[in-house]
C-alpha cells in the first residue's frame, strides 16, 4: 500500500511539471533587449547613414522555440511625444529599411539574433524637425512583456560645428605634401569663418602670401576692423568705415579670383564687399614657412587673428554668390574643385587635418586653444 501511494505521488509531480513545460511560462516574458528604451542619432553633416541593432530576450530560458517579428508602429509617435515632452513626426519609411524583421530564440537561450536596422539618407531629412521611428515587437508566439516591447529612434539635426581653434597670438603654416593642387590656380576662392574678439592692432591676418595674395583685416589708413584684400597688383576695396567687422560675431569671408578676366570679389556673409578687375595671372599658394602660405600670420609674428578661426578653404574654381552664402558652416570634403579644406576642429594640440584629401595638413606655431560652439546657433 505504500509503495503504491508514493509511486502516485512521484507520477504527480511528474505531470505537474510536464504541464508547465509544455506551455509558456507565464512569469517569463518576451521584451526587447537593453535597458534603453530610446535611441537618439544626432545628424551632423557627412553622417547620413546609421546602423542601430535589436534584439529580443527572455527574462529565462524556455525549452521551446519563440519566433518575434519587428515592425515600425506609427501608433506610438503620440505616446512618445507624450512621455518625452517632444513634438516629434514619424520616420518616413524610404529612410530606414531591416535586413529582416524577424528574429528567433532558440530553445534554452535567452537571447535572439541580432536584426540590424539601418537608417539611410537622413542629410534630406528637414533638420528643425525631430523624427521619431517607434519600432515594436508586434508578433511572438511567446507571450509579450507589453511595458518593454517598443523602442524609439529619434533622429535630430546637430550642430555642424561643434569647436573651433583659438589662434589669437598664434598662427599656421602649411605643411605641403602636395603643393601642385594651390599652384597655377588660374581660378580660385578663399574662404575662412572667423570671430574677432578685438581689432587692436593695425593688420590683423587670416590668410595667404604677404606680398602676393592675402586677405588681411586694416592697414594703414584703413579701419582696423576692414576686410583689405592685399595682392602683387595693388589691394581693395578701398577705405570705408562702413565696412567694419563686428566683434565677438562669427563672420564668413569669402574672396574669388578669375585670371581670365582678372575679376575679384570681396564677400563678407554673402554679401559683396568689394570687386575689382585686374589680372594677376596665375596664382601659386603651395609655398611653405612663415614666407608662404600662412593662417593668421602675415609679414610679422605680430599680425595675428586676435579671435577664433573655422571652415578654412582653397578652392581651383570660382564659387558662386550662391554657393559662398549657403555653406559657411560645412561643404562635402569630396566637392568638386576643393583642393584644401582645414576645418579647424581637430581638437589637436598642433597639426590640423587636411579634409581635402590632399595631405597638406596645417601645423600651429604653438598648441592650439579650443573653444567648445554650437553653429550655426539654434534660432530663439
Amino acid at each position: 500500500m505504500i509503495r503504491k501511494l508514493l509511486y502516485a505521488f512521484l507520477l504527480s509531480v511528474v505531470v505537474l511539471t510536464s504541464c508547465r513545460n509544455d506551455g509558456p511560462d507565464f512569469e517569463n516574458k518576451v521584451f526587447i533587449n537593453g535597458t534603453d528604451k530610446t535611441a537618439e542619432m544626432l545628424v551632423k553633416a557627412g553622417n547620413k547613414e546609421f546602423t542601430q541593432t535589436l534584439q529580443a530576450a527572455l527574462a529565462q530560458p524556455y525549452m521551446m522555440q519563440v519566433d518575434v517579428t519587428f515592425s515600425a508602429d506609427a501608433s506610438k509617435i503620440s505616446t512618445f511625444n507624450s512621455s518625452y515632452g517632444e513634438s516629434a513626426v514619424l520616420l518616413p519609411a524610404e529612410y530606414y529599411n531591416f535586413s529582416e524583421n524577424k528574429a528567433t530564440i532558440n530553445a534554452g537561450s535567452v537571447f535572439s539574433n541580432t536584426i540590424a536596422l539601418n537608417f539611410v539618407d537622413l542629410d534630406k531629412l528637414d533638420r528643425d524637425v525631430v523624427y521619431c521611428l517607434p519600432v515594436t515587437i508586434s508578433k511572438s508566439s511567446f507571450n509579450l512583456l507589453a511595458s518593454d516591447i517598443t523602442k524609439y529612434y529619434v533622429i535630430k539635426g546637430a550642430a555642424l560645428i561643434n569647436v573651433v581653434a583659438d589662434i589669437e597670438e598664434n598662427y599656421c603654416t602649411i605643411d605641403w605634401q602636395d603643393p601642385s593642387v594651390v599652384n597655377g590656380l588660374s581660378q580660385l576662392t578663399l574662404e575662412a569663418l572667423i570671430r574677432v574678439h578685438d581689432f587692436d592692432r593695425m593688420i590683423s591676418t587670416i590668410m595667404g602670401i604677404e606680398g602676393k595674395f592675402l586677405i588681411r583685416i586694416g592697414d594703414a589708413g584703413y579701419p582696423s576692423s576692414q576686410v583689405q584684400v592685399a595682392t602683387s597688383g595693388g589691394n581693395f576695396p578701398a577705405a570705408d568705415s562702413n565696412k567694419k567687422l563686428p566683434t565677438n560675431q562669427w563672420v564668413h569671408v569669402a574672396l574669388t579670383y578669375d585670371s581670365n578676366d582678372g575679376h575679384s570679389v570681396l564677400y563678407i556673409n554673402g554679401v559683396v564687399q568689394g570687386e575689382r578687375n585686374r589680372s594677376l595671372g596665375s596664382i601659386n599658394l603651395g609655398q611653405g614657412g612663415t614666407s608662404g602660405f600662412c593662417i593668421g600670420r602675415s609679414y610679422a609674428d605680430e599680425r595675428y587673428l586676435a579671435g577664433e578661426i573655422s571652415e578654412v578653404r582653397i578652392w581651383n574654381i570660382v564659387r558662386t554668390q550662391e554657393e559662398i552664402t549657403n555653406n559657411p558652416y560645412y561643404v562635402d570634403p569630396a566637392s568638386e574643385g576643393l583642393v584644401a579644406y582645414w576645418k579647424f576642429d581637430d581638437n589637436s594640440s598642433l597639426r590640423v587635418k587636411d579634409h581635402s584629401g590632399n595631405g597638406n595638413d596645417a601645423v600651429a606655431n604653438s598648441p592650439l586653444k579650443w573653444t567648445s560652439v554650437t553653429l550655426p546657433a539654434p534660432e530663439n
